[in-house]
């Protein structure tokens, strides 16, 4: 009976895991779509946040059936609980994504983003990635010393959600109110998909230690 337990608990984090690697290639490929206008590939990300979705259903009904007949305790109780919230998380970032490349569908032919903020969305399509793929290595190893590196990487993420305000009222700017509105909108799924990653960092820790990271 408990080998059948920890099958099922070391299952439900698999589960978590994929669903990170999932949100991180969402992302990946929304921003794709961003940067190269690529109307495949957006409706390719549009029709997958299915999956995610449907993974967090998993997810969530798996955790609740062990609750129900299992009765865990300690830790094995911190992580049945922390998993719907994770995979709560898995999901809004998924949709962070699809938001992206729905924008990309919207706004075809024309281009999101003018050439000047590109690199901008570039770099932080990378440290959003890299958090997703953080949150994905703190569900496998629940180890609170990514905490740190987690939340410096999504604080450098927020710097440039920020300081994105500055560029947009240079007096130089000249695209339009439009492309203005589309950039924070868009700079906004970015913020928010890494502090959901960083959450799951702070769960993931709060599984291992009992002590919910700040």
């Amino acid at each position: 009976m408990r080998d059948s337990f920890r099958h099922r608990l070391d299952d439900l984090v698999a589960s978590l895991v994929n669903m990170s690697d999932l949100a991180a290639a969402a992302m990946r490929d929304a921003t794709t779509a961003l940067l190269t206008n690529g109307l495949g590939v957006a409706e390719r990300v549009i029709a997958d946040d299915r999956i995610v979705d449907m993974a967090r259903s998993a997810c969530e009904s798996d955790a609740h059936l062990l609750l129900a007949l299992q009765a865990p305790v300690a830790g094995d109780l911190r992580l049945v609980i922390a998993a719907p919230h994770s995979a709560e998380s898995l999901e809004r970032m998924g949709d962070l994504a699809q938001h992206v490349a729905e924008t990309v569908r919207r706004r075809f032919p024309r281009e999101v983003l003018p050439p000047v903020l590109r690199p901008r969305f570039s770099h932080m399509a990378d440290i959003a990635i890299d958090l997703a793929h953080g949150a994905a290595e703190a569900l496998r190893t629940r180890s609170s010393g990514l905490t740190s590196s987690v939340s410096d990487a999504d604080e450098e993420l927020n710097d440039l959600h920020r300081s994105l305000f500055a560029v947009l009222e240079y007096q130089d700017w000249s695209y339009g109110v439009g492309a203005a509105v589309d950039a924070v909108r868009l700079s906004q799924c970015y913020e928010r998909f890494g502090d959901h990653a960083l959450s799951i960092v702070r769960r993931a820790t709060f599984v291992e230690t009992g002590v919910m990271a700040s």
